[in-house]
């Protein structure tokens, strides 16, 4: 398992928009290729693009990528992306603190976005509504004084509100502080 400096969790909405499946893919394309190792959630939007953008990315030194799954190992949810965790088994990890048969439930995918936020050193919210589950894993983080970052998005998304919530400067510093 790489040191949290190391890594850097990327995560956010399921529905995302092509704006943020974009820039989910550079960020963690461009964090595989320096050799930092990105963690999500497998789950569909920002977290398969987070995946996959640090699958194709790997350098082939360590895990470019571990998947923190809400369920046990051997149910892989959403089954839609078995292809993406049976990529992620070749050069990345997949990872729970349920036991084999454990399925995922709207309690242990809260859960499973502490064990994110641990893993992490960084975590970087890419679009996230203002209610999201996202935002429930940059509060572990912040919790246990790991960064907390956002990426802006258009002020008329729906998508970017809870990115723009996390935002917040705190002038004369301009320090980003979670609120």
């Amino acid at each position: 398992m790489p040191a949290p400096q190391r890594t850097a969790a990327l995560t956010g909405s399921r529905d995302s928009t092509s704006y943020g499946a974009a820039v989910t893919a550079e960020m963690a394309h461009g964090l595989a290729r320096r050799g930092i190792c990105v963690i999500s959630g497998l789950a569909y939007g920002i977290d398969a693009h987070a995946h996959r953008g640090a699958l194709a990315g790997s350098t082939g030194t360590g895990p470019a990528t571990i998947a923190v799954a809400a369920g046990g190992l051997d149910r892989v949810y959403p089954s839609g992306n078995a292809d993406l965790a049976a990529a992620i088994k070749t050069t990345g990890l997949i990872v729970s603190e349920q036991p084999i048969g454990t399925a995922p439930t709207r309690a242990r995918f809260l859960d499973r976005n502490r064990i994110i936020a641990a893993l992490a050193g960084v975590t970087c919210v890419v679009e996230a509504r203002w209610r999201s589950g996202a935002l429930n894993t940059a509060h572990h983080a912040e919790t246990i004084a790991r960064h907390v970052a956002a990426v802006p998005g258009s002020v008329h998304s729906a998508n970017s509100a809870g990115c723009h919530r996390l935002l917040k400067v705190d002038s004369p510093s301009l320090r980003f502080r979670l609120k």
